[in-house]
């Protein structure tokens, strides 16, 4: 059975963002003066009809009518607008909460979660409590003042008659109470689905040169069939509920409305109550309806809000990377040392087994082994992306984690395999995350460029470093990525490099170029560098092999092709692909 959801961390979650008071409480004042005066009207038209006659219809009286619905008029317009603003601001305070903590959020919480349920937690569940707050909720009060006071003056007025219209409460009680309770059951499954539905579908489009080219359009439609089928049957399920709230609403006021002018009709034959008595309890009465059937509505989206909490809140409670906390620290000219490291994913398959070894300032050190033994991971951990399990990395005498991660990750350059890029234009992926990018003069932006061997084709495009690369670098092919990538690292001018794959992308003319180019860049740097291609790692200080999570072997290249048969075996297969023999 799912645990209900109560109302007090929804209540605490919007108090933490920043509620413009002074806005609500003039909105509130306003809303209960619109009802005020709302409440007037009635009683204005019972002396209009028992008094009615073409004397009677005097200027005094119309102005006064008339007064009296413009006055209602601007307040309602003006409460409405500044309660809908307080929902709107808490909502984006909430918001502003959700995205600051999403975007430091560590790497592991992504690998976890799918994107698409990401996206709708920030902008879905957050539009659900939106909606309550600047839409229902003002209503809410509104029509709860409006109930009281009606009904006040309709005690005053004739308490028979009012007891008579009481009688429908509980009964209204004892059908919402179920009702809104199977709603609520209905909203949060639906809110998953919906956020289910929105990263499958999310996933598809951003993937859809694969869809294509794996011919897979038949089955990624059926996967998006079901997902609307599931969605459907939950948006049945709520319209079953609103098609019963509806008409027993109806029939219950219906049979009020029709037992009070009887009566009222009896009460006025017998000379008991007057005839503008009468209309002005119908008018009453229609003012208690409405806001009664409106408060079905906002129940039904005050559960759905609750539902969305518990997702914000688990959100905003995951503990999040600690970027500009501790040590700020040069790391230049300093040797890096992994010692004994272990880490697994989900604490119970080792991914890396007691990794130990060490890198002077200015050393490359390169990784080799099958794909799927661990390099990347062992990337991953000293970009902090990850913790270790056990063993500890130190640049100098300090573990890197007591470092700042904005100072340790800012001193540090990556190139990796995937190319990534971000939609924007070209000069905006060269300064992406740097401090004053639109600072940095357009001459050093043309001469990284040039160490990469970008220049030429970013020249060759009508509005040159202003091209739009379209989302994920689309409209580049993927050598073009992979070089606007290694200009952008020579323009962080980092004290490490770090190169996964960095030529993989690259024809044989470009990658020489590139590969002197990176050359010039490792001067002075400490680099560690994964290949596959030997003839990108055979001038590496160390060469490091891993296989299964373990280091088997390390060396020069000349050291393991003797101590080492899977090396061996590895080297001759790279070389006869490159047209090369061992030495």
């Amino acid at each position: 059975m799912q645990k209900k959801a109560s109302l007090k961390p929804f209540l605490s979650l919007i108090l933490t963002t920043n509620i413009p008071k002074l806005a609500l409480t003039v909105g509130l004042i306003g809303s209960i003066l619109t009802t005020l005066v709302g409440l007037i009207i009635p009683l204005l038209t019972r002396e209009l009809v028992d008094g009615f006659s073409v004397e009677a219809l005097g200027v005094g009286l119309m102005i006064t009518i008339g007064a009296v619905f413009i006055v209602q008029a601007v307040i309602d317009g003006v409460s409405t607008y500044l309660l809908a603003a307080t929902g709107q601001k808490i909502v984006a305070g909430l918001r502003n909460q959700m995205w600051l903590k999403m975007i430091r959020l560590p790497v592991g919480y992504f690998d976890e979660q799918a994107s698409g349920a990401s996206v709708s937690r920030v902008v879905n569940d957050t539009g659900i409590v939106k909606d309550l707050i600047s839409q229902y909720f003002p209503q809410f009060i509104s029509g709860l003042i409006t109930i009281i006071g009606a009904v006040t003056i309709l005690l005053f007025m004739d308490w028979q008659m009012t007891v008579i219209m009481l009688f429908a409460v509980p009964v209204t009680i004892a059908i919402m109470i179920p009702l809104g309770g199977q709603m609520a059951n209905i909203s949060r499954g639906l809110q998953d689905e919906t956020a289910t539905f929105s990263g499958s579908i999310q996933q598809t489009i951003s993937e859809m040169r694969l869809v294509k080219s794996s011919t897979a359009e038949s089955s990624e439609a059926q996967r998006g069939l079901k997902g609307i089928e599931k969605l459907l049957g939950f948006g049945l399920k709520e319209a079953r509920i609103l098609a019963l709230v509806g008409p027993l609403m109806y029939f219950i006021v219906m049979v009020v409305i029709v037992a009070i002018i009887g009566y009222g009709g009896i009460r006025v034959a017998e000379g008991s109550m007057s005839t503008g008595s009468l209309v002005a309890f119908l008018l009453y009465l229609f003012q208690i309806v409405f806001p009664i059937t409106s408060f079905a509505m906002f129940f039904t989206q005050l559960q759905k809000a609750k539902g969305a909490t518990e997702r914000i809140i688990t959100i905003l409670e995951t503990p999040d990377e600690t970027g500009q906390e501790g040590i700020d620290q040069d790391i230049a000219n300093q040797p890096v040392c992994v010692e004994n490291v272990s880490f697994s994913y989900d604490h119970k398959e080792s991914v890396l087994q007691h990794i130990t070894f060490s890198a002077l300032p200015g050393e490359k050190i390169a990784f080799a082994g099958p794909s799927g033994g661990g390099k990347t991971t062992l990337f991953s951990l000293l970009e902090r992306y990850y913790e270790p399990d056990a063993g500890e990395i130190r640049v100098g005498e300090t573990p890197i984690h007591q470092l700042s991660l904005h100072a340790w990750r800012k001193q540090i350059g990556y190139v990796s395999q995937e190319s990534a890029m971000m939609d924007g234009s070209i000069r905006d992926n060269l300064t992406y995350g740097l401090p004053g990018a639109a600072m940095i003069p357009e001459e050093r932006l043309w001469e990284v460029a040039k160490m990469a061997y970008a220049e030429g084709f970013i020249q060759s495009f009508e509005k040159g470093l202003d091209t739009v690369v379209g989302e994920r670098g689309v409209r580049l092919s993927g050598g073009q990525k992979q070089r606007i990538n290694i200009a952008r690292a020579f323009l962080r001018d980092p004290n490490i490099l770090m190169l996964d794959e960095a030529t993989a992308s690259l024809d044989s003319q470009s990658e020489g170029m590139v590969q002197q180019a990176l050359t010039r860049l490792m001067e002075g740097r400490t680099t560690f560098v994964i290949a596959h291609r030997l003839s990108t790692i055979v001038d590496a200080d160390n060469i490091i092999f891993i296989d299964k999570g373990r280091i088997t072997g390390s060396g020069s290249h000349e050291e393991l092709i003797q101590s080492h048969p899977l090396y061996l075996e590895f080297a001759e297969q790279q070389l006869t692909k490159e047209g090369n023999q061992l030495p």
